[in-house]
This record gives C-alpha cells, sequence and structure tokens, in this order.
C-alpha cells in the first residue's frame, strides 16, 4: 500500500486494495469480474443511491459515461434500470434478479477481508479507524489562503 502524507491518498490506497482483493476473489469463484469504476458504482448502489443522475455526480463522472457503464451492467445482467416512479424523466438503477450470485459472493469476500485487516492490523485500530469513518464528517470545507473554510452554501436566487 502507498503511504503517503497526504490522508486522501491513503485512504484511496486502501480502497484499492479492497478493490483488487474483491477483484480476485470474485475470478477465484469463477465470477465475472468488474472494472473498479464498475465496482463503485456497484458499491453506491448498495449504499442505497438509484438514481442515475446521482450516481454519475457521486462517481465524478458524466451522464454520457454513467449511462454506458449502466449500459454494461445492464447487458450483463448485473443491474436493470427503470423509469422513476415518481419523474417519468429520471432512471432508476438496481440489481437484477440474476446478479444474485455476483452479489452473494461480494458480500462474502468482502466480510473476510475485512476480517483479514482486522487480523493484520489489530482489533483496537480497526475498531478506531472503522467508528473515524463512520463519524458524521460533516459538509466538505473549502481551502482558500491555505485554511479549509465551510462551504458557502449555494441558493437557487444567487445561481451559483
Amino acid at each position: 500500500m502507498t503511504k503517503s502524507p497526504f490522508l486522501m491518498i491513503n485512504l484511496l490506497s486502501g480502497v484499492y486494495w479492497f478493490d483488487e482483493a474483491l477483484q480476485a476473489g470474485l475470478r477465484a469463484s469463477g465470477l465475472t469480474g468488474v472494472t473498479r469504476a464498475q465496482s463503485l458504482l456497484i458499491a453506491n448502489i448498495s449504499a442505497g443511491e438509484h438514481r442515475a443522475i446521482r450516481l454519475a455526480r457521486n462517481l465524478g463522472v458524466s451522464r454520457q459515461a454513467m449511462s454506458q457503464m449502466i449500459a454494461e451492467l445492464e447487458s450483463r445482467g448485473i443491474l436493470q434500470v427503470a423509469a422513476h416512479p415518481q419523474d417519468r424523466r429520471a432512471r432508476v438503477v438496481d440489481f437484477s434478479s440474476s446478479s444474485e450470485p455476483l452479489r452473494t459472493a461480494a458480500s462474502q469476500i468482502l466480510r473476510e477481508l475485512e476480517e483479514a485487516l482486522r487480523d493484520r492490523i489489530g482489533a483496537p485500530r480497526y475498531e478506531v479507524m472503522r467508528a473515524a469513518l463512520l463519524a458524521d464528517w460533516g459538509e466538505p470545507p473549502y481551502a482558500s489562503d491555505g485554511a479549509a473554510k465551510p462551504r458557502p452554501r449555494r441558493t437557487r436566487a444567487s445561481g451559483a
């Protein structure tokens, strides 16, 4: 894992560690893996986000790139897309019933990875890290003049 003076890089290294191990575990289980971007998309859906536009925003990709990623996973039988029940212009993305073996295997692999990490770094460190990551960090600040400050709220009237 990369060691950096910047926490963000170390957090990303942790994400990569989990994703690489997940991909290897899926391959070992005889299941076709997904790309890292697809893995992050699936994680967002698992966390409860189902609107395509919000998924694109969360992953920092264009709507077009998100549409392509969703279409690929839909063609593989992992996702299904439907019209939003209250907003026909919006699409709702969810797992297809045929993706159950992949989701079950991924969940088991992730549980095993967390156990392995706990064993490697010790239960006290693991629990502290988990608690810190689960804590409410608040809205992301913006940095100006070298000091992080609360981000100003955008309003529709201001057009910002």
